[in-house]
């Protein structure tokens, strides 16, 4: 629709969206720079100022992770592991790697990987995880053989073997060797026996035949012994990635293999079999996220030069092995360099680009979609894009840089190109952010003196600016009309205006409004202008209405 001289053009500036970084010339709902506003579900639909940061507890030392167990906050700081109850602090153990940590809970325990450490916490007690001790042979003879029964534990230096005794034989043959000859427990008929020796060799010798079983084909000798692999244990406890699938819990991220994923038993995160284990891809590219939804485990690897950087695995059940996960590949190259998270059942990673998110039929073929357009210049710019912090809070998820944080909002996606994205709001936080956990619906900080709740209602500075808005008539100057800018909002806000041929001029400032006000924007033959609005306490913006007179048209 043509425009003609004279006309009166009003422009609503209203339903905000979210920020477009791409530039200035954007869609009047978002905004090219914006700045610690988002959308408060919970009790607006207008933008608003963010809460701030307040101080939970302090420490000394960098936050790597917080958690939260048992009516207990615990919070993984420097190499120290605390317990915080009631704002008193008690140090649980020492030693930890100084990095991001990991946890979960399982059956009312807590455990915590961090790279170096696999630990045990049951509110009372924190020790290194004690490993199931597996029943490696049944049914075996004195000279050996019998039954496979199950595999050995990577966290448990210990196994068992039982035999069926015939009554004569002294010399029975456990199925390992090199054992360590300082340890062993014998139970004969389920009764502790200390008449033996055992060898290096896995050869324990009794002074006395144990006797036959009672039961035909019972097993009635049971002998525990102790055999060091080394290295096994560490294949757990140098892996720093998690993630809980199926009711296992799966690992990787360890160096020395970094493109394996191993997983442990069935309910039992203390049983990590030495042959549950997968390598995912044929080259050394190491895994970036482990992420459970869709019923498959995702694994993201880092780019790869075999252009397989993206793995899943499904459940089946095998005849002899019971429940496996094949890894299969999918048909994405693209790599991922930061982190990948499950957000609302949308599987998303951040590769070079930005945020990409899975697309298509798993079992087909599988596709990226990106997710942040409108960010990405910003984004992938960021000094910590490739450590940065995920967490999930009030249907956004926030992604914080440093001090940054990016927050995708899970209520405003659109369509761009035949694909869902995300709109996206920017916060610059009063500190780095090294640690995040939402629990009961409080966000949780850590930095690097203390943890912090998203909470406040102090001072904090925020801004929403309009994109250059020609007035539908990018070929015509406009003057701006002498009734005003009619402005819905509350608090404290300061208003700008800027045209083609001007930086951003205050126009007036305003205080405690608590619901409108009219500001007199008074600019004349003007191609394009835009507005910012501004507070250095605290603000929320409904909606803002311009209106303009269009003249002549410019001269070349």
């Amino acid at each position: 629709m043509s425009v003609a001289t004279g006309d009166l053009i009003s422009r609503t500036y209203g339903n905000f969206r979210g920020c477009d970084f791409r530039g200035e010339d954007i869609n009047i709902r978002r905004s090219p720079d914006c700045l610690n506003v988002w959308h408060d579900y919970r009790e607006i639909e207008s933008i608003r100022t963010r809460p701030t940061m307040e101080l939970k507890t302090a420490f000394e030392g960098r936050i790597y992770g917080i958690a939260f167990f048992n009516g207990q906050m615990l919070v993984h700081c420097g190499d120290k592991l605390y317990k915080v109850v009631g704002g008193a602090k008690t140090v649980l153990k020492t030693g930890l790697a100084q990095r991001e940590s990991n946890s979960f809970i399982f059956e009312n325990v807590w455990y915590l990987l961090d790279g170096k450490s696999y630990l045990q916490y049951d509110g009372t007690t924190i020790k290194d995880v004690e490993g199931f001790v597996p029943t490696t042979s049944i049914g075996r003879k004195p000279a050996g053989g019998g039954k496979i029964q199950q595999d050995v534990n990577m966290l448990s230096e210990y196994r068992i073997n039982t035999f069926l005794a015939d009554g004569k034989s002294k010399e029975f043959h456990l199925d390992a060797q090199g054992i360590d000859e300082e340890f062993a427990e014998v139970l004969v008929d389920g009764k502790p026996v200390d008449s033996y020796a055992i060898s290096e060799d896995g050869v324990v010798t009794f002074l006395q035949a144990p006797p036959a079983p009672l039961t035909d084909g019972q097993d009635n000798v049971s002998i525990k012994f102790k055999k060091k692999v080394d290295g096994y244990r560490d294949k757990v406890q140098k892996c720093t990635l998690l993630a809980v699938f199926d009711n296992r819990v799966f690992i990787s991220g360890n160096p020395d293999y970094p493109n394996t994923v191993w997983h442990c038993s069935l309910d039992d995160p203390t049983y990590f079999s030495d042959l549950d284990y997968y390598n995912e891809g044929v080259d050394a590219a190491k895994v970036m996220g482990l992420v459970a939804g869709n019923n498959n485990l995702w694994v993201f690897r880092e780019p790869s030069q075999a252009n397989t950087s993206v793995f899943y695995h499904t459940p089946s059940m095998d005849e002899e092995y019971g429940k496996v996960y094949p890894s299969q590949h999918s048909s994405i190259s693209t790599g991922c360099v930061g982190k990948a998270v499950n957000f609302n059942d949308d599987i998303l990673f951040f590769s070079d680009r930005g945020m990409e998110g899975i697309s298509g039929d798993v079992t087909t073929e599988q596709m990226i979609a990106h997710r942040s357009t409108f960010v990405d210049r910003k984004l992938i710019a960021e000094k910590n894009y490739k450590n940065m912090i995920l967490a999930e809070w009030e249907g956004y998820l926030l992604i914080f840089t440093g001090d940054k944080a990016y927050l995708a909002d899970s209520r405003a996606m659109f369509t761009n190109e035949g694909h869902m994205e995300y709109d996206f709001f920017y916060w610059r936080m009063e500190k780095e952010i090294t640690a995040a956990r939402v629990d009961n619906g409080t966000l949780y900080l850590g930095t690097k003196d203390g943890v912090y709740t998203l909470t406040g209602e102090g001072d904090i500075e925020s801004y929403w600016v309009t994109p250059k808005d020609k007035f539908k008539s990018a070929n015509k100057l406009k003057s701006t009309h002498k009734r005003g800018c009619v402005v819905e909002c509350t608090g404290d806000v300061s208003v700008y205006a800027k045209t083609e041929s001007t930086d951003f001029e205050l126009i007036e400032n305003f205080e405690d409004i608590t619901d409108s006000f009219v500001c007199r924007i008074k600019r004349k033959k003007w191609k394009d202008i835009q507005l910012k609005f501004y507070s250095k306490t605290r603000f929320s913006l409904e909606q803002a209405t311009l209106e303009a007179f269009c003249g002549g048209y410019i001269k070349r």
